[in-house]
């Protein structure tokens, strides 16, 4: 007997800005990214996501500028192409896209290097209650020395470090959301509101953090919410091992994508957890029409509003480096900066359409403009369907962030055209798989898994109703 099909988890991969992965497109008369600031546009988009069931819709951000490129401290070729910027906070408008919906949960994007755990801790308690227990954190470090200039740093802290202020970080939530307060500690009856003896203080005394408590906020359906992160750094992926649920990855070639994958749920294993209960999606711009002839035109048509100086002021952010300082017509194969040569050869190597092509900036700047530096797949219903299913096999996925050329309209054409592809070929769910379930019950599939699974690691400070009170400053504790 043939093994049933894994039906893959699709998000829609968004940011608050006019040019999140596509720097230019907004000169584009069918994108309304400019419609950013409007919440009516969020709420529109979050309805049409979740008519179409995809699981969540996964916010990107970032804390400053890209400012490498024709740098140093250079923001022109960013802020003319809206190259990410202007950008907004994206957990303001969830509560207002959780109203207007009820199945599809909602990734927010959040730094632990430049935020408190104890203000943090109540941020998402409180959107995962107004939001019926539907949001998720993308945790990261942050990457960008505008942040750390703009948060009161000459430079960023180092590398490493900052997973160990994000592990720590990470500790003082889980005994904030999880062991502060009881599972009944709110009563409400005979004249009392919250049992004093079901709420106490944590008294977390760390190395980056002091922190008291109790939480302010009382327990909310996930308590945690759910758990993303996107690392790929040797700390990263240690990271990810121990505390992440859901991990985005990037890659152009999905064999060396799944030496990441392989290696990234044996760690997990080696934390005594589940390999297989973390899910792993991958990044993937989507250009689909009727045909793999419209598709195309899709792709020639997308190209004219780039903005090829915004796209090489994503890579500089991205990379470090400045590409202002190398000719217009130098390929960047032969390059002496040995980084920069293995960027471009990966490529030109794996990038559909790269035969014959001379990877100047140009050429670079067109490949980052629609879709950034993940998969992209070009095409009609089958043969995008068949390359995502590619992947998903050699890569081993569990599904895909799908990022946008033009906003709301790549989402229509990937509702229109590929998603009755996938559900033809038993990939894609056709309904929610705990219908008005928490995010966590339904990217695990199991009603009633909304707080952390038994093996994760913070799960060891839950507080249950009617159990003792876990010690939540025991020897064995989680960073140390």
């Amino acid at each position: 007997m043939t093994a049933p099909q894994k039906q893959w988890i699709l998000n829609a991969f968004a940011m608050h800005t006019p040019g999140h992965l596509n720097p230019g497109a907004w000169k584009s008369p069918v994108d309304q990214g400019y419609r950013y600031k409007d919440i009516k546009f969020w709420v529109d988009l979050a309805k049409k996501l979740e008519d179409a069931k995809f699981h969540a819709i996964f916010f990107a951000d970032v804390l400053g500028g890209y400012d490498v490129y024709g740098g140093p401290k250079n923001l022109v070729p960013t802020l003319k192409a809206a190259a990410q910027l202007p950008v907004n906070d994206p957990l303001y408008a969830v509560s207002a896209m959780a109203a207007a919906t009820e199945n599809i949960a909602f990734g927010v994007t959040a730094s632990t290097t430049y935020d408190k755990p104890y203000l943090h801790a109540r941020r998402f308690s409180t959107v995962d209650h107004l939001s019926g227990g539907r949001v998720g954190w993308n945790i990261v470090t942050s990457y960008l020395d505008s942040a750390a200039r703009n948060l009161d740093l000459e430079t960023q802290i180092p590398h490493d470090e900052r997973y160990l202020i994000a592990d720590e970080f990470l500790e003082v939530s889980y005994k904030l959301w999880n062991g502060s307060w009881r599972d009944d500690a709110v009563v409400k009856t005979n004249g009392i509101f919250t049992d004093p003896d079901g709420v106490r203080e944590i008294n977390h005394k760390g190395k980056y953090f002091n922190v008291p408590g109790p939480h302010i906020s009382e327990p909310s359906l996930q308590r945690t919410p759910l758990l993303f992160q996107a690392g790929t750094s040797t700390a990263g992926k240690k990271f990810a091992a121990k505390h992440a649920e859901v991990v985005f990855v990037g890659g152009l070639d999905p064999v060396l994508v799944r030496k990441s994958v392989d290696d990234l749920r044996k760690q997990v294993a080696e934390y005594g957890r589940d390999p297989r209960s973390i899910k792993i999606i991958a990044s993937f711009s989507v250009i689909i029409g009727a045909t793999d002839e419209e598709a195309e035109q899709k792709e020639k048509e997308l190209l004219k509003y780039a903005d090829l100086d915004g796209a090489l002021a994503l890579f500089g952010g991205w990379t470090g480096y400045d590409l202002a300082t190398y000719a217009d017509d130098e390929d960047f194969r032969f390059v002496k900066e040995a980084a920069i040569q293995s960027f471009v050869t990966h490529w030109s190597k794996y990038v559909p359409g790269s035969e014959g092509k001379v990877w100047n900036k140009r050429t670079i700047a067109e490949r980052i403009s629609i879709g950034g530096l993940g998969g992209a797949a070009i095409g009609g219903p089958e043969k995008v369907a068949d390359e995502l299913a590619r992947w998903a096999e050699i890569a081993d996925l569990d599904g895909f962030n799908l990022s946008y050329t033009t906003v709301p309209g790549s989402f229509d054409d990937i509702i229109k055209y590929l998603l009755p592809e996938l559900r033809k070929r038993g990939l894609f769910w056709d309904d929610y798989a705990v219908p008005g379930g928490t995010a966590r019950e339904n990217f695990y599939g199991i009603k009633g898994q909304s707080y952390l699974p038994d093996d994760h690691p913070g799960s060891k400070y839950l507080w249950k109703a009617g159990e003792e009170q876990p010690d939540l400053n025991s020897a064995d504790n989680i960073s140390k």
